[in-house]
């Protein structure tokens, strides 16, 4: 599993997830192995959309050599 800390709105999720599937994961000899999970920690009702925390996790193993 690789996981990130998200700090501010949902809708700008979509470039940490780029990085980590383009960078992060190829970087380290790992490969994808299923959906990215998405865990907010936050109430979008009572956060400022720049304060809300979501953890993004995917699912990883690694490469053959």
């Amino acid at each position: 599993m690789v996981q990130t800390l998200h700090v501010g709105p949902y809708d700008d999720e979509g470039p940490v997830l780029a990085r980590l599937h383009d960078e992060v994961i190829p970087e380290r000899s790992l490969r994808m192995t299923g959906h990215h999970h998405e865990i907010y920690l936050g109430d979008p009702r009572r956060a400022a959309p720049e304060r809300l925390r979501t953890i993004l996790r995917q699912p990883v193993e690694r490469r053959a050599p």
